[in-house]
């Protein structure tokens, strides 16, 4: 639906309608040309910018440090970890060909990071001296769900970060 100055629904009336007529019009996002994706435009941007700039410098303080781990994750991982592939079993988006030949193992794009992530954590770690470890990702995350796209809230792509720590004691 196209939102103009003269129509923005009432807030009272359907907050989610509402809220999305506020983001078009604040030219904070804009719709993709594919069903359920997003652009963020610079506004939009400059916003998760200035909330990564806040967390990163609070988390940092923690001993936290940034890494990035890949957009692609083999199928086998996920199916090792069963709970993963039950909760978004559904909702993954798979590669199954890549240059034009069929992939010998399927490729999940990133919908969460523990798999991938744990996999390193497990050749990085060998023993209780490698404690603590906190690891924090600022990406993009992928989940074919799809009922009614909300800016910033439910679309196929997202950023978001992962924080996560393996603890000596806790």
């Amino acid at each position: 639906m196209a939102y103009t100055k003269e129509f923005i629904p009432k807030k009272s009336d359907n907050i989610s309608d509402w809220y999305t007529a506020v983001v078009m019009q604040a030219r904070l996002a804009d719709y993709g040309p594919s069903r359920g994706t997003m652009i963020i435009r610079p506004y939009g941007y400059a916003i998760w910018e200035l909330i990564q700039k806040a967390l990163d410098e609070k988390i940092k303080a923690k001993g936290v440090q940034n890494a990035y781990f890949p957009l692609f994750i083999p199928e086998s991982f996920l199916k090792r970890e069963k709970a993963h592939v039950e909760g978004f079993s559904p909702e993954l988006a798979v590669v199954t060909i890549g240059g034009g030949k069929k992939l010998e193992e399927n490729l999940i794009v990133r919908p969460t990071s523990e798999t991938i992530m744990y996999d390193a954590y497990s050749r990085w770690i060998s023993s209780w001296r490698d404690l603590p470890l906190a690891i924090n990702q600022w990406n993009n995350v992928v989940r074919w769900e799809f009922k009614h796209p909300v800016p910033f809230f439910r679309t196929r792509e997202f950023l978001w970060n992962e924080l996560h720590t393996v603890l000596a004691t806790e």
